[in-house]
């Protein structure tokens, strides 16, 4: 099953841009089909191995920074290459 996840991660402390950068880095590196806008990251791909990648990957963030959130949106179907039709 694929999935798209929308993923906004904010660190709640000064000199946040380093973990944020390599957040989005780690998830660039990875099999997963990613995009990115000035307000959050989206993920797209298989259900088991995206939350797989994200499982790591967020726990690294967390380690990286102070205090933060992550917000997160997962959608049952893969979104990646929709286009509005309006």
């Amino acid at each position: 099953m694929n999935i798209s996840v929308e993923l906004t991660l904010t660190p709640l402390h000064d000199d946040y841009e380093p973990a944020i950068i390599q957040f989005i880095k780690k998830l660039r590196a990875s099999n997963l089909k990613v995009l990115e806008n000035p307000l959050s990251t989206q993920v797209y791909g298989d259900y088991d191995e995206v939350m797989k990648t994200l499982t790591i990957e967020i726990k690294e963030a967390f380690e990286l920074i102070e205090r933060g959130l992550l917000h997160m949106k997962i959608v049952k179907s893969d979104r990646y290459d929709y286009e509005p039709h309006f």
